[in-house]
């Protein structure tokens, strides 16, 4: 399906946490979105590839999300290879997205970082002539990046206000149910099945919020300048403002 904006991740759920409220706010906006996860997170501590797929499909239908689909790379181990660019390469010349929101680097998890740096290449060469994949060459216009979790010491180039769809949002994480917190779910303690992981969403979340007078927002990222032909959003009114 042909989309407008792509988000992809690593594993099932980092587009989610990234910015699964900014995907709400463009599906109502009537935008067409779409969630490509690199890998199944087979590796993950929780739950099985089979659990986060069916869990990553409900979680896409909360965010309104018009497809979600897997590219099947090795959990651990993403790379810039040119086998693992040839895979994205597909996706990205099939969906067709102007805009993709990828992994931003650096970030503590290896294969976040590694994601950015695959993500990035694969967007330049998809439109590449001479890369052949039965497929017409096509580059997205632009490509924003996002932290699913972890904040650097670096300034983000924008902050979404996505108050309004916050709590959906959460909603559609709660759909991960062998990840996040769930008490009721038997399973190893980790990073991000515990009750503080799961209550610093909502911390975050209001700290990038509170930067742009907002209650609730989504940090992100650029490695390029950026220039627009209208200003929409400096002619709107601040929120809360005359």
């Amino acid at each position: 399906m042909i989309c407008d904006v792509l988000a992809i991740g690593a594993h099932p759920d980092d587009a989610d946490l990234g910015v699964g409220g900014l995907l709400l706010n463009l599906a109502g906006q009537g935008l067409r979105t779409a969630i490509l996860d690199l890998t199944r997170g087979e590796l993950g501590s929780r739950g099985t590839p089979e659990e986060r797929a069916l869990e990553a499909a409900e979680a896409a239908k909360r965010l309104k999300v018009g497809s979600r689909v897997n590219a099947g790379l090795p959990d651990g181990a993403i790379q810039e290879l040119d086998e693992q660019r040839l895979a994205l390469i597909h996706f990205i010349r099939a969906l067709r997205p102007h805009t993709v929101l990828a992994p931003m680097a650096p970030d503590r998890h290896p294969d976040h970082a590694n994601a950015h740096a695959l993500v990035t290449s694969s967007v330049f060469f998809a439109g590449v002539h001479r890369i052949d994949t039965g497929q017409e060459p096509f580059r997205p216009a632009r490509i924003y990046y996002y932290h699913a979790y972890y904040d650097p010491q670096v300034a983000p180039a924008l902050i979404i206000d996505v108050s309004g769809v916050f709590e959906e949002k959460v909603a559609a994480l709660q759909a991960f149910k062998s990840q996040f917190y769930n008490p009721g779910y038997a399973g190893v303690d980790t990073h991000i099945a515990s009750k503080a992981f799961w209550d610093n969403i909502r911390t975050r979340a209001a700290y990038w919020g509170q930067c742009v007078g907002a209650e609730y927002g989504e940090p992100l990222y650029t490695t390029e300048r950026m220039g627009f032909r209208t200003l929409p959003e400096f002619l709107a009114p601040a929120p809360g403002g005359a």
